[in-house]
């Protein structure tokens, strides 16, 4: 009787550490599409690694967009950012998992066309790829200087004028040499 006992204790304690596991979901990656339901919005989506949707991820995560943190719900893999976009700009979005898991961050282009938004995912390999190779450029030409700080400052203009600031840019391509090593 008491081996019987044991046994049913030993099922249940198991049982919760198997449920308690089930009810703690992280995001493993993140995409942002265009809000379906408002205009101007975009929306946040919890994918796996092959941007299949996590149907699973449901509650409050904390997110950190273009510097300013915010607590977005997500319902079925999807959160909605209630901000609206009047113009095209940089979306730099990046999550800390609380459950000890990697740092998400992605940095997106939101262009806004009369009646869309349509974000394009910036791999922070183009932000450290364009100003080192017009580095290279003016280095391997000395003819280029002077285009290449024209090329590099409307580099920087462009990037300034879209919401795209120098911490930013940096913390970008930080976070993805992070992943690398």
């Amino acid at each position: 009787m008491k081996k019987l006992i044991l046994l049913f204790c030993l099922i249940i304690s198991a049982s919760t550490f198997t449920f308690a596991d089930a009810l703690t979901v992280s995001i493993k990656h993140f995409n942002i599409t265009e809000n379906p339901y408002e205009q101007n919005q975009v929306s946040l989506v919890a994918t796996d690694s092959l941007n299949n949707t996590q149907d699973n991820v449901n509650g409050d995560f904390v997110f950190t967009i273009n510097g300013f943190e915010d607590t977005l719900k997500f319902t079925s893999g999807v959160a909605f950012y209630k901000h609206k976009i009047d113009r095209s700009t940089f979306l730099y979005a990046r999550h800390v998992d609380e459950n000890g898991g990697p740092t998400l961050s992605s940095l997106y282009y939101v262009y806004k066309s009369e009646s869309k938004l349509v974000p394009i995912h910036i791999s922070w390999m183009w932000l450290l790829i364009i100003p080192l190779g017009l580095v290279l450029l003016a280095y391997m030409f000395k003819r280029f200087i002077i285009i290449a700080i024209v090329i590099f400052c409307i580099f920087v203009y462009f990037n300034y004028h879209n919401n795209l600031s120098i911490p930013i840019f940096f913390q970008s391509i930080f976070d993805g040499l992070k992943r690398i090593f």
